[in-house]
């Protein structure tokens, strides 16, 4: 497997040359790093005009994925826009305004690119959702839901992967999406490794049309590394990468390319089998949790999701003694706390994990339930309300006004209103039981 990037940006930082190109620090390592951050200079090739070796490095990608395959330097974000804007270039018909049908645990950036591109949306609520994290949407929901819709969507919507880890079923639902000629899109940002289990469960390979991966949420990448994928032969590469470079930097990070351009080698050179290890060591730990009475929930196979107000903790305090042994979670909350693992881990560093968790003394149960799950009432567009004049208010003093933007940090990212909501009653409960003291309202 070559890394072309790495390759190039190596043999350039060896050559002693005077760089009278961007970046202003001319290779001065201040951080260490600057030597190897170039620039579109001649022979590094173009991001969004690849046809050197960044073209190779994304061709070495495709390979691994088995599907058309795009590098992102800003994340998931910047995948999510470009996705939703070809699924509406793609299905637009006669100047009509796009719908799009979603799951309401999407991810706030789902709500920037609403705003950008303008389309409809259709929430869509799973049966037994219980948090705002999670929306678990059934194929027969889907199918009932596509043969009562007035309006047929140009694309359905979900997170999968969610972020307490839960999994949906991709095969399925994009059987019903296929049936009614609609596309299925998934945020995938924390499943790039499903590929790479002993059988896939990535979303394109059970028949999504588009995804996008955070490489690095779960791949040895850096930060803002990630994937575009798009099923075979949906559109010209060109098109892609268009709407890809409509919503990126024209400078992307050099740094973050040769990082996604090593995933491949190291992807390629024995990651399956050192997964599959990984998978059981994590199930091992999932066992040992629920011998010693922790509640679980989720179905990833990396991911360790405690709701732990059985064990007698909020998700907060669980958080802050494990903190203190050095041990520093990816999200809590006061019903949950989320672990998310990965290759790079060693058997030490799991051993100790679990022993600590495992010696934190199991208490009385904690009787208060979160917020009852409830559905938004619709006053504007998400874009209407993105583009009005707005004003920061206490969230008591809130009730009756319009969300103007996402009153929600990242992580989760997830909102508890929508842009273009109404704050009721409801709503303004949500806020104080996660500690949200202020929103953007509409003026």
């Amino acid at each position: 497997m070559t890394t072309p990037i790495c390759d190039f940006v190596s043999e350039y930082a060896k050559k002693n040359i005077i760089r009278l190109h961007m970046p202003g620090h001319k290779g001065m390592n201040l951080l260490g790093i600057e030597h190897i951050d170039l620039t579109e200079i001649d022979g590094a090739d173009s991001l969004y005009e690849a046809e050197g070796i960044i073209a190779e490095s994304e061709a070495n990608a495709t390979r691994l994925f088995e599907c058309d395959t795009f590098y992102s330097t800003e994340g998931s974000s910047q995948c999510i826009r470009a996705m939703l804007y070809l699924a509406c270039v793609n299905g637009g018909k006669n100047g009509e305004k796009p719908l799009i049908f979603a799951g309401r645990n999407a991810h706030k950036t789902f709500l920037s690119a609403a705003a950008l591109i303008d389309f409809d949306i259709e929430w869509l609520y799973g049966e037994e959702d219980q948090s705002y994290l999670s929306c678990k949407i059934t194929s027969e929901q889907l199918e009932k839901k596509l043969q009562q819709a007035k309006t047929k969507p140009v694309a359905v919507y979900i997170t999968s992967p969610d972020y307490l880890g839960n999994v949906a079923d991709i095969k399925a639902l994009a059987q019903v999406c296929h049936r009614y000629d609609v596309m299925l899109l998934v945020d995938n940002a924390h499943g790039a490794y499903l590929k790479f289990l002993s059988q896939s469960m990535h979303p394109i390979d059970l028949g999504a049309d588009m995804c996008c991966d955070s490489a690095h949420k779960t791949l040895p990448v850096l930060t803002g590394g990630a994937y575009l994928h798009v099923s075979k032969n949906m559109a010209d590469r060109t098109i892609i990468k268009n709407a890809l470079a409509m919503f990126g930097s024209t400078s992307p990070s050099y740094i973050i390319l040769q990082s996604l351009d090593k995933a491949n080698q190291y992807i390629d050179d024995g990651y399956e089998g050192k997964l599959e290890q990984l998978c059981i060591k994590v199930q091992k730990i999932k066992d040992t949790l629920l011998q010693k009475g922790f509640e679980l929930i989720g179905d990833e196979k990396i991911k360790i999701t405690i709701s732990t107000k059985s064990y007698g903790y909020t998700g907060k305090e669980l958080d802050k003694i494990l903190a203190d042994k050095n041990i520093v979670c990816e999200f809590s909350d006061p019903d949950f706390i989320v672990f998310m693992f990965a290759v790079g881990l060693s058997d030490k560093q799991l051993e100790y994990f679990t022993e600590v968790i495992c010696n934190i003394p199991k208490k009385t149960a904690i009787d208060d339930n979160m917020p009852e799950f409830f559905v938004g009432q619709k006053a504007m567009t998400v874009r209407q309300a993105a583009f009005s004049e707005c004003e920061n208010i206490p969230v008591e003093k809130a009730e009756g006004r319009i969300l103007a933007t996402a009153t929600v940090g990242c992580p989760p990212a997830v909102p508890i209103v929508v842009c273009g909501e109404m704050i009721n009653e409801q709503a303004i409960k949500s806020f104080n039981y996660y500690g949200i003291e202020s929103c953007c309202v509409i003026k």
